[in-house]
């Protein structure tokens, strides 16, 4: 095939060209142009020739794509054909791949819309919280989902905002020459919220905000969630004063290989849900002998259910910072990246100015503490795709493509961003590094059990008293984080309770008994996966709530594997059939092929997105009764 012919194939989209204002908000981004294909001036002379700048340059920028799209939705509400077009010629990219990129994320829209709108979570937490009976109230105030809503102002349905603990909540959007994004919950009545929105009253998010979703804050002892409620998270002076960068000057002074060893004597597995052992991980990159080596924070929490990293981020940031610093010191690091989903907006606000005050006071930067230590990071905002929590297609994302995960190995240690070893560790598992730093790793693995050292932040959430934010040591069971978290409302009896949510696993009351550890769940073919508890009561249904589930794995599908894409769909398809009644064939023969296909997906799927979608719904129909009718895991 000629290259005439590849160029031929490929979505061709002469018209129409980017107005000033449309270019301006893809050059906020890239900055001038320097090809004179995408409208820069041919300023290189060659013996009296002008010479046109290649493409080459322009496309090393591909990984501010993303960065490119979210300035122009912010400007305009949605993507524009001339700012897509004006992209395209800017970073020298096949329109195909900026169109590939900009359908992947649910937050981007090609079609034209209002300026504002209002996203309502209907997931798990907030659909028994009232999601729809507000989702109802919001129909009658502004007319249907995604219509032509009155006064530029409309709104639609949204997988979980991590906002669990608030329940029901929404995210509101607002383009402009001054945009705004905003989450707001608890949301108790529609008609308020369009009023505030309208007159930009919604309140801002402060210390009372903080220490609302942490029931613990300022009790003593506490070691992640100690500062959340308790200092501003927006001065480093007041986190410096509170023993902040004490471990970063430790570990400058004791040098890389001290600190791989406290981390490795410390036995802290990643608390992103995979649990694999962080020491390992930063001691295959330090002697990973290729260069560059990176180090990114995965805070793209999109599991339902999970709000901690979105917490910790919120009411902590700096911690954050210094842990990311202490690993690039650890395995000769230079650049740093924080992905944040797209749905945390104050997350990324506070973590953005973190940063730059890191940064200004040479925590960040060239020579950092005077150490010869060059280490910088960049954030970076997702824009709604669940999948790219999944390391790989957080790679993939940062660098400007679709969020698809790649197949494993090689593994991010060998070749992770930008094809360089990469340490790649969630938010929580960051925030454990100064403590391991400081304390010692041997300190630190005697907190806990000898399988689970440390402290743990769990989501607990759903039909409890105070729903929040709480950290124990590994140990405590089941039944004790319920009780501190007060219960549940009206003395009901608990119906079932989600561990690690929507691709972790239902137990039944029976299992308050269970040690919150990762080897006690696993002997119950349960999973801590991200820390999420969800307590339901009598009164849910329970059908729904897997119905939903399984809506959320179809929808989050990226599509690249059939296991999972075809798998997903026929789960979802398979249940409302056995919540109908209305089978093909036999009730038995119909849960057997469930089972099937989760296998199916299991066993063949790229991903830990495929290979955990059919967990919780195998769980509920194995261990809970009565869900469709009868013994459902029979």
């Amino acid at each position: 095939m000629t290259a005439r012919s590849c160029i031929e194939m490929d979505i061709r989209i002469p018209k129409p060209d980017a107005d000033a204002s449309e270019r301006a908000a893809v050059d906020a981004v890239l900055g001038p142009p320097v090809s004179a294909w995408a409208g820069g001036a041919r300023d290189i002379q060659t013996e009296g020739h002008s010479t046109i700048l290649g493409g080459q340059r322009a496309r090393a920028g591909r990984d501010l794509l993303l960065p490119a799209l979210h300035s122009v939705q912010e400007q305009f509400g949605w993507l524009p054909p001339g700012a897509l077009n004006y992209i395209c010629r800017r970073l020298t990219l096949p329109p195909a791949e900026v169109f590939g990129v900009a359908t992947f994320y649910h937050l981007f829209s090609l079609t034209p819309r209002p300026a504002t709108v209002i996203h309502v979570c209907d997931d798990i937490a907030c659909g028994i919280n009232g999601a729809e009976h507000l989702c109802s109230e919001i129909e009658q105030t502004l007319g249907p989902e995604n219509g032509a809503a009155p006064a530029a102002v409309t709104w639609k349905r949204s997988p979980c905002l991590g906002q669990c603990e608030r329940a029901p909540a929404v995210l509101v959007s607002q383009a402009g020459e001054a945009p705004r994004l905003f989450s707001h919950a608890p949301v108790r009545s529609a008609i308020h919220l369009v009023s505030a929105i309208r007159t930009a009253a919604i309140p801002a998010d402060g210390l009372e905000s903080l220490r609302e979703s942490v029931p613990q804050a300022g009790q003593a002892g506490l070691r992640l969630i100690g500062r959340i409620g308790r200092i501003d998270p927006e001065r480093l002076d007041a986190y410096r004063g509170d023993g902040g960068y004490a471990a970063l000057q430790q570990a400058l002074a004791s040098g890389p290989e001290a600190v791989i060893r406290e981390v490795l004597a410390s036995n802290l597995a990643g608390r992103g849900g995979a649990a694999f052992p962080t020491g390992r991980k930063w001691e295959a990159v330090a002697k990973a002998p290729a260069r560059p080596h990176y180090v990114v924070c995965n805070a793209d929490e999109s599991e339902p259910g999970t709000f901690k990293d979105r917490l910790l981020m919120e009411g902590d940031p700096f911690a954050i910072i210094e842990g990311m610093t202490i690993a690039a010191h650890a395995t000769d690091s230079r650049r740093g990246y924080v992905y944040i989903r797209g749905e945390y907006p104050l997350a990324a606000r506070r973590m953005a100015s973190a940063i730059e005050a890191a940064r200004r006071a040479g925590l960040l930067g060239h020579n950092i503490l005077g150490s010869g230590l060059d280490f910088d990071i960049e954030l970076r905002r997702g824009a709604g795709a669940y999948i790219c929590g999944e390391e790989t297609a957080l790679f993939n994302s940062i660098e400007g493509k679709r969020g698809e995960p790649r197949n494993k190995p090689p593994f991010p240690v060998h070749v992770g961003l930008f094809g360089k070893p990469t340490v790649v560790n969630n938010v929580e598992t960051l925030a454990n590094i100064p403590l391991i730093v400081t304390d010692g790793g041997a300190v630190y693995a005697g907190v806990g059990t000898t399988g689970s050292s440390g402290p743990k932040l769990f989501c607990v959430c759903g039909h409890v008293h105070r729903p929040g934010l709480y950290e124990v040591p590994f140990g405590r069971t089941l039944g004790n984080l319920i009780e501190m978290a007060g219960g549940v409302p009206g003395g009901k009896p608990i119906r079932a309770i989600l561990l690690g949510g929507a691709a972790g696993m239902f137990v039944g009351p029976e299992k308050l008994d269970v040690p919150l550890t990762f080897e006690a769940t696993r002997a119950i073919g349960a999973t801590l996966g991200s820390g999420v508890v969800m307590v339901f009561d009598d009164t849910v249904d329970m059908a729904g709530i897997l119905a939903r589930i399984a809506a959320f794995f179809r929808d989050e599908s990226c599509g690249q594997c059939v296991p999972c894409r075809v798998g997903t769909v026929r789960q979802e398809e398979l249940l409302a059939r056995l919540r109908s009644g209305k089978t093909l064939g036999s009730r038995t023969g119909e849960l057997a092929l469930l089972k099937e296909i989760g296998q199916a997906m299991r066993d063949a799927s790229i991903c830990g997105l495929g290979q955990t979608a059919s967990n919780a719904i195998e769980s509920a129909l194995a261990n809970l009764t009565g869900i469709l009718g009868g013994k459902d895991g029979a």
